[in-house]
């Protein structure tokens, strides 16, 4: 297969990737010697279950082996959904990271928060201090960078409802009962 250009395998698969629900989150040629790589990433608002991923790979292979301008030399086809360190750029990643901590690069600040709500170009975002939660309103043209974050517990309840809600497929919030404290031993104690 002689490597097709980015520009090309979109113009293949936006039309199939749009009528199967899914956004078309970008394209990555690789030319490996006599073989090519060709990554597809994909993501839709309900989020994408596990049988989903290998029937549009198979759809997205008809499609490169019904073309002659690709040829017959081999490659490797990988339709994946962009990972958690895809930055945020998009309204609909916005949307999707809703509930979710990103850390968030501004031109002078640095700081990690909570998606909120998106309105238009304004961002509404929760973040915790010391213990003390606020909202704030963060414009994305100001935004440099932003990422998700992974989280190894599950988020507050009281982040989860500032931020307006879990979006589906998204984790939920602790139950009280789940929340651990632990005890430190008093100063001056050998325990």
């Amino acid at each position: 297969m002689p490597v097709p250009s980015k520009e090309r395998v979109i113009a293949l698969l936006s039309d199939l990737v749009t009528s199967r629900g899914f956004d078309l989150e970008d394209v990555n040629v690789v030319s490996a010697g006599k073989h090519s790589a060709v990554r597809i990433m994909v993501d839709r608002e309900e989020g994408i279950d596990l049988d989903t991923l290998p029937s549009l790979s198979r759809e997205i292979s008809d499609i490169f082996d019904a073309v002659s301008d690709f040829g017959d030399a081999p490659y490797t086809l990988e339709v994946t959904t962009p990972g958690v360190d895809r930055p945020l750029t998009e309204d609909r990643h916005w949307r999707r990271a809703r509930g979710r901590m990103v850390r968030f690069k501004l031109e002078n600040e640095k700081f990690d928060a909570r998606v909120g709500h998106l309105d238009g170009r304004s961002l509404t975002v929760v973040t915790r201090d010391k213990g003390v939660l606020a909202t704030r309103v963060v414009e994305l043209d100001d935004v440099v960078k932003a990422v998700v974050q992974v989280e190894f517990s599950k988020p507050k309840a009281d982040e989860m409802e500032l931020t307006g809600g879990v979006v589906e497929g998204r984790p939920a919030p602790a139950d009280n009962d789940e929340i651990v404290n632990v005890e430190t031993p008093e100063e001056g104690s050998d325990k």
